[in-house]
């Protein structure tokens, strides 16, 4: 059984990114029209929109009509949904090392 044992930890670490993915990373209350995602600058026409992103990507947004769509995004899957999950509930650095005392200089200055 052992010959299994990666594709069985990749498919685990697949289910708990997937519900991870499901989590909320920020909600804005917005009237602007220049966002990096915007797709739709005449939603706001009527009054503020409420844009949720969540981990894996997605962006919803509510109207001010209280209508709901999805704003077409690169959405996460696979292997990068798995790294992301892992670099954000693993704190992860971008180089790779796990609790590395010059994150924050490999974020802002590169790595």
């Amino acid at each position: 059984m052992t010959e299994y044992k990666e594709q069985v930890e990749k498919h685990r670490k697949l289910m708990e990114a997937e519900k991870w993915a499901r989590g909320v990373q920020h909600i804005h209350v917005h009237q602007l029209t220049s966002m990096w995602y915007e797709q739709r600058p005449y939603d706001m026409k009527d009054g503020a929109v409420t844009d949720t992103i969540f981990n894996d990507g997605t962006i919803q947004r509510r109207l001010p009509n209280g209508g709901l769509v999805f704003l077409e995004n690169e959405r996460l899957m696979g292997d990068e949904l798995i790294d992301a999950w892992e670099r954000a509930t693993h704190n992860i650095c971008i180089c790779g090392e796990q609790d590395c005392e010059e994150e924050y200089e490999h974020w802002t200055h590169g790595y």
